[in-house]
């Protein structure tokens, strides 16, 4: 079954995503970060910079692309909500979702890392989400940071 954790009163997305995407890198799982164009072009950056001695590879995957075969080493994917997972590659383990909706294809996931602010529009989109989970049999954490 999948889990899904939503982290509460996150103050710089980009940073933490990093932090998660790292912890998770190291522990040899493949991530699938959703987000919309500005905030994947900061990530993107962050996960080249924000460690001076490490790097996380990763690629970004748009609508369309046709990823080549060599690319499903690549532990770490960047995407748009409506960016459809190809077949070609394996199934991400953990999807972080920064994106105000429900993240797609979580079916596969063995985990979903939903990202909130502070905002009030985000925490109300949050609960929308937190509703969706439930109602598909997934357990919810929630986590203040």
């Amino acid at each position: 079954m999948t889990q899904v954790a939503f982290h509460l009163g996150v103050a710089d997305k980009t940073l933490y995503t990093c932090r998660l995407v790292r912890k998770a890198s190291r522990q040899g799982l493949r991530v699938r970060v959703v987000a919309d164009d500005a905030e994947l072009s900061a990530l993107d950056s962050a996960l080249w910079t924000f460690e001076a001695l490490e790097f996380l590879p990763h690629l970004r995957l748009s609508s369309g692309d046709r990823p080549a075969q060599s690319w499903a080493h690549t532990p770490i994917w960047l995407t748009q909500a409506q960016t459809t997972w190809p077949d070609l590659l394996p199934a991400p383990q953990v999807i972080i979702n920064l994106d105000m909706n429900a993240s797609p294809e979580a079916q596969g996931a063995e985990r979903i890392i939903e990202l909130v602010s502070a905002d009030p529009g985000e925490k109300q989109a949050a609960r929308k989400r937190w509703r969706h989970y439930k109602s598909m049999g997934w357990e919810c954490q929630h986590h203040e940071v």
